[in-house]
């Protein structure tokens, strides 16, 4: 009557999601000055002006046709030149036009890339902890996602545990840095070596490993770091882009598959990627989005005010006695809960209103992720809560 696989999706959201349903209705029921809601990678600081002046200078110019007519199903040209030059101004790279494919989000360019890299059999690697989506973008294409863990104390990459998970049947590595949940940036030391362990496993099994980079993240960093950019240290790398939360406009839904010259059969993939969003449907990305874009590519919003929180909220929570990994990036704190059942713990933080995410459907057991994107008097509302939680435990 109907596909299991897709019932089973949708008729159990995931763990993010349904903490977010639950944290509505209890906003509804008790008020939401009430309710702890740290569950969701909602972006809360102000969009900048620079896209609010775009749309306003587009809409003055009531020209209908060419705001909310289609592009074409790869996107606007003009869109696509004014981010190549705004990303060959900031990283010194040589794109154009044709490198890219527009999106609606980072989730879509993911879903589409693995949909156009995917046969039989094949296999996808990514490292713990991961976005729960990861499995679902790659088991519903028909492959297979092999998880590897990271350093546990710091979540860079481990390599003595990468080398035994690959196979002739490793299309990829999907890779994301500012992690979510962590916060944790890869360095670059250990994007060199990784870069290396792909070029000597793909001249061993035969056939290009590809490096698909999940970026949504990648101007959220702080204390001056800096995110090494893939495509200059490996190149069969496909970045996958979201403007959601470096312009905090995560409803717009806009972004982009970059598919460089470099890669392998360049033209081959860029088809098959224009090939698995027709398939997908993901054809024709917002075309008003897609013009504001080309007007304002490059602004960011003020993450001094991420910083801000996640210093308050880090001082804080360590000082109540919990073990979180200090993030450089993104705006979660992953923090480590206080038994060995996550959900257990998120069970009895749900009693004080605190509503967190457990770890475990983010491939590893025994943490919570925050999400400090949120009203900084949120924070300080939620602090005494956060502290009778852990008295719980250490009494």
């Amino acid at each position: 009557m109907y596909a299991s696989q897709m019932y089973e999706l949708g008729a159990e959201p995931n763990i993010i999601r349904k903490i977010f349903e639950y944290s509505q209705k209890r906003c509804n029921e008790i008020g939401e000055e009430n309710v702890f809601d740290f569950c969701i990678g909602n972006p809360n600081v102000p969009t900048p002006e620079g896209f609010h002046k775009a749309i306003r200078e587009l809409i003055s110019q009531k020209n209908d046709y060419f705001l909310h007519g289609y592009t074409s199903n790869a996107g606007d040209q003009e869109t696509k030149r004014a981010i190549a030059a705004d990303l060959n101004t900031r990283y010194q790279t040589s794109f154009h036009e044709d490198n890219f494919y527009m999106t609606c989000g980072a989730t879509a360019s993911l879903r589409i890339s693995v949909e156009a890299l995917c046969e039989d059999g094949d296999e996808f690697i990514t490292f713990t902890p991961f976005f729960p989506e990861y499995r679902v973008f790659v088991e519903t294409a028909g492959a297979s996602l092999v998880t590897v863990e990271t350093n546990p104390d710091s979540f860079q990459i481990d390599f003595d545990n990468l080398k035994p998970a690959f196979s002739e049947h490793t299309k990829g590595i999907i890779i994301n840095s500012p992690n979510n949940p962590s916060g944790v940036v890869f360095s670059e030391k250990s994007i060199r070596t990784l870069a290396g362990i792909l070029k000597d496993k793909s001249e061993e099994y035969g056939h290009p490993i590809f490096l698909i980079s999940d970026e949504p993240y990648r101007e959220l960093v702080y204390d001056g770091l800096k995110v090494p950019f893939l495509t200059k240290y490996y190149d069969n790398t496909l970045v996958c882009y979201s403007f959601s939360k470096c312009m905090s406009i995560p409803g717009e839904r806009i972004g982009y598959i970059l598919i460089p010259d470099e890669v392998e059969n360049h033209k081959s993939i860029h088809a098959a990627i224009c090939g698995a969003g027709r398939a997908l449907g993901y054809v024709c990305a917002p075309s008003l989005m897609q013009h504001v874009i080309a007007k304002c590519a490059g602004e960011v919003a003020d993450i001094e005010l991420y910083k801000k929180n996640r210093d308050f909220m880090y001082q804080a929570l360590t000082s109540y006695g919990y073990e979180c990994i200090y993030p450089n990036g993104a705006f979660y704190m992953f923090v480590k809960a206080m038994e060995e059942d996550a959900a257990a713990f998120c069970d009895k933080a749900k009693e004080l209103e605190l509503l967190m995410v457990p770890s475990d459907s983010f491939g590893c057991s025994g943490y919570v992720r925050i999400s400090y994107c949120v009203p900084l008097k949120r924070i300080e509302r939620a602090l005494p809560a956060f502290q009778a939680l852990a008295k719980k435990y250490q009494s």
